[in-house]
């Protein structure tokens, strides 16, 4: 019996035919379930009444603001379409899938590929940060800013793979702080252009740690400043001089975390500044390794609050 390789094209049409075929409605199915009967999106309240469907989904009344609502009003997969083609297209970002590639592969436009991208990624970022405990380890790494996309720049315009005007950490640099316990939970911040400062990391880090971590990042003095403002015990390594590791005191962890991340950002071939928090988010649910099925990322994009 002669055995026939299929080609990518013919096995993209055979994955859509199956698709085809067992996901119409479950799709809607899935968002229903993860939904329950939200609240008024609107005004908050928890009471409302049935009011009928719309393009398969159950709509509410709320019975105070008499809005109607569904399971996606308010959040950011709403009034997107083609939801039959949703779980397919999942299994593109499980995959880390390009925007051209998975375009194709769920026939759908590029433009479509790349808003149900950052439409996706922007849900997941709506469930509340994992809280730090123990060893924490905090550091943070730079990108070279970008506008790619963008119609009005305001800067002259550079070759893809461009370098700063000038070296060290400058304004011209998105900084990225990530902050990782023993546990291997991961917390991860865009915090705007520059060095990282004690007020942003008041911002946006103390409200991940615990009380009784123990912080341990480099030797910078914004680091220092931080936890002293906060009340947190902390521990310096002095990556400069050499010093890698004292004991089981370390940031080799969060470094790890920075590698993988820009190694797996180079298929993209550049990503705009603004979308940045997207993909740090993309890259920890990949990392992390929890939603491993469309049908979990669904899941938590739909409920999450």
């Amino acid at each position: 019996m002669i055995q026939r390789q299929l080609s990518e094209d013919q096995v993209a049409l055979l994955q859509r035919f199956v698709a085809s075929v067992e996901q119409p409605g479950q799709c809607l199915r899935l968002i229903e379930e993860a939904a329950g009967k939200p609240p008024c999106p609107h005004c908050g309240c928890e009471k409302s009444h049935r009011c009928g469907q719309a393009s398969g989904l159950q709509r509410y009344r709320c019975v105070t603001c008499r809005r109607s609502f569904n399971a996606l009003t308010g959040t950011p997969l709403a009034r997107l379409r083609l939801r039959d083609k949703w779980l397919q297209y999942l299994q593109c970002l499980i995959e880390s899938t390009p925007v051209r590639s998975a375009a194709m592969r769920v026939a759908v436009a590029k433009s479509t590929s790349f808003r149900w991208r950052h439409r996706f990624n922007a849900a997941l970022l709506r469930a509340p940060r994992p809280q730090l405990s123990g060893i924490v380890e905090a550091d943070e790494t730079y990108l070279l800013e970008s506008q790619k996309g963008s119609r009005h720049l305001d800067r002259p315009p550079r070759k893809r793979g461009g370098k700063a005007s000038r070296r060290g950490i400058s304004s011209e640099l998105d900084c990225i702080l990530v902050a990782r316990d023993r546990n291997r939970q991961t917390c991860d911040f865009v915090t705007g252009r520059g060095p990282v400062s004690a007020g942003q990391l008041m911002k946006h880090l103390k409200p991940v740690l615990l009380p009784d971590v123990l912080l341990v990042t480099d030797a910078a003095k914004a680091y220092q400043a931080f936890a002293k403002q906060a009340g947190i015990t902390h521990e310096a390594i002095n990556v400069r001089a050499g010093i890698r590791a004292r004991g089981a005191l370390h940031i080799q962890g969060v470094n790890g975390w920075h590698g993988r991340f820009k190694s797996w950002l180079r298929r993209f071939n550049g990503v705009a500044s603004r979308y940045l928090e997207n993909y740090t988010g993309w890259r920890g649910v990949l990392d992390a390794d929890v939603l491993t099925a469309p049908r979990q990322w669904l899941h938590i994009a739909v409920a999450s609050d």
